[in-house]
């Protein structure tokens, strides 16, 4: 099967992966507290599916060369957890998630080609899967077996752009495509299943356009890795994760106002508490 390529060799322990989320929550909360507002819910909500993409999915490259894969962050709101992943696997520093959004850091509210380990500049929302649809073509141009991870926010597969992407990737027979949608009914302060009723059933659209398709726990490492691991490969893959916005903070968990806030010192103490009380 497919998914056997593509992870590290049957390597998966849900014990592992509980315990990294809980250490990357934890080191974005540390983040907040050096600038006054920022992005945590929507990197709560995304957190395991990112981790499960550089942690589970991504083969590591030669000799500890670049990885064969490649991951592209579509949801650019959300690349907090893209810092702390990239910080644990060495290739950002310390100082750099210690300078996030101040002048002198060079990592900003989203992603910016040419920093170590970003792929491309993302956040104009809509943009992504466009570029993941490109990215996939030129792999089999190369000649090369490289697989696109991508997460999208279920706001922005509003947009045209997305669906002409999605079409596209099918019409070009890309099979080395595997999408996330962070399905955490949120675009920005609203509920999308109140805004955009119609949205839904979303995984049927996909389906419609061609996609392989298959829903899962976006909070359950192990649910994401069969979602994953269980691809036939004959079709690019759309995963629908169905997410909480804010999770593992109780306060934080589908309150809008999370959306670009940051927790303050009495805030950030109970959130503090509440992660370390996590299995």
């Amino acid at each position: 099967m497919e998914g056997s390529r593509a992870t590290r060799a049957n390597s998966f322990d849900v014990a592992v992966a509980r315990a990294r989320c809980k250490k990357y929550r934890r080191r974005i909360l540390d983040m907040s507290q050096h600038v006054s507002a920022l992005h945590i819910g929507g990197a709560y909500s995304c957190t395991e599916i990112v981790d499960s993409i550089y942690n589970e999915f991504m083969r590591p490259g030669n000799a500890g060369g670049k990885s064969p894969d490649t991951f592209l962050m579509s949801k650019g709101h959300g690349c907090m957890i893209q810092y702390v992943i990239l910080e644990d696997h060495g290739l950002l520093s310390k100082a750099d998630l210690d300078a996030y959004c101040t002048p002198e850091g060079r990592l900003g509210t989203h992603p910016d080609y040419g920093n170590p380990g970003i792929e491309a500049s993302t956040g104009a929302l809509g943009h992504g899967l466009s570029m993941v649809v490109g990215m996939a073509l030129a792999e089999r141009g190369r000649g090369t077996d490289g697989i696109i991870y991508t997460v999208l926010s279920d706001g922005e597969v509003q947009e045209g752009s997305t669906w002409e992407a999605t079409l596209m990737a099918t019409s070009l027979k890309l099979t080395n495509i595997v999408a996330f949608i962070d399905n955490n009914d949120f675009q920005s302060l609203g509920r999308t299943s109140v805004t955009h009723p119609s949205f839904y059933p979303l995984g049927a659209k996909f389906e419609a356009f061609g996609w392989e398709v298959v829903e899962c726990d976006g909070h359950d490492a192990r649910s994401i890795y069969e979602a994953v691991t269980g691809r036939s490969g004959t079709k690019p893959l759309m995963v629908v994760a169905k997410t909480t916005k804010g999770k593992g903070v109780s306060y934080m968990e589908n309150v809008p106002m999370w959306h670009y806030r940051s927790p303050n010192k009495d805030e950030y103490a109970q959130a503090i508490k509440e992660l370390e009380t996590q299995g």
